[in-house]
C-alpha cells in the first residue's frame, strides 16, 4: 500500500544516530520533513544530507524539523553525521520496514529510492517528492512547499 498526499503519517518508532527513539508525535504541531535516502556516505546522499544541513536555519524559520531515514544502522549514521556535521536526526529503518509501510519505491527495482515527505503539524502528508538523481532538489522542494502552504 502506498501512503500519499492527504493520508495521515503512520505512527512509528525508530532509533536515531544517538540511540534516541523518535516518533512522529514528537514533532506534532510543527512541520516534519522526512527524507528517505539510499545509503550513508555515498555521493548523492552526502550532497542531499549536506544540503539539508546548510538549509537548517530556513527550516527552523519555517517551523519545520528535518529527519533523514535509511536502512543503515545507528553506528553508520553516527559516523555519517559526525563526518559532515549533520545537525538533524538520522533514523535507522531496520529492515526498511517504514520504507515498505509507506510504499517508498525502489529505484531501478533494486536500490532504495530517494523520496521526501512533507508532513504538517497535524500529521497529514501534504507533499511527496521523488527524485533519485538530484538530492539537493529535495531541500528546495520541501522549502517551497512549506512556504507555500503556510501563506
Amino acid at each position: 500500500m502506498v501512503i500519499g498526499v492527504g493520508d495521515s503519517l503512520p505512527s512509528f518508532c525508530l532509533e536515531d544516530q544517538d540511540g534516541e527513539q523518535r516518533t512522529p508525535e514528537m514533532a506534532r504541531g510543527r512541520w516534519l520533513v522526512l527524507f528517505f535516502y539510499p545509503k550513508d556516505d555515498t555521493p548523492g546522499c552526502t550532497a542531499q544530507a549536506c544540503s539539508f544541513r546548510d538549509s537548517s536555519s530556513s527550516f527552523e524559520n519555517l517551523g519545520a524539523e528535518v529527519w533523514g531515514i535509511s536502512g543503515d544502522d545507528a553506528i553508520s549514521h553516527r559516523r555519517f553525521a559526525t563526518r559532515y556535521g549533520l545537525n538533524f536526526p538520522l533514523l535507522w529503518d531496520r529492515n526498511n520496514s517504514l520504507r515498505r509501510s509507506l510504499g517508498v519505491p525502489k529505484a531501478l527495482g533494486l536500490m532504495p529510492g530517494r523520496v521526501t515527505y512533507v508532513v504538517d503539524g497535524e500529521g497529514v502528508i501534504r507533499h511527496v517528492f521523488s527524485n533519485l538523481l538530484d538530492g539537493p532538489a529535495h531541500v528546495r522542494e520541501a522549502e517551497r512547499v512549506i512556504s507555500s502552504l503556510k501563506s
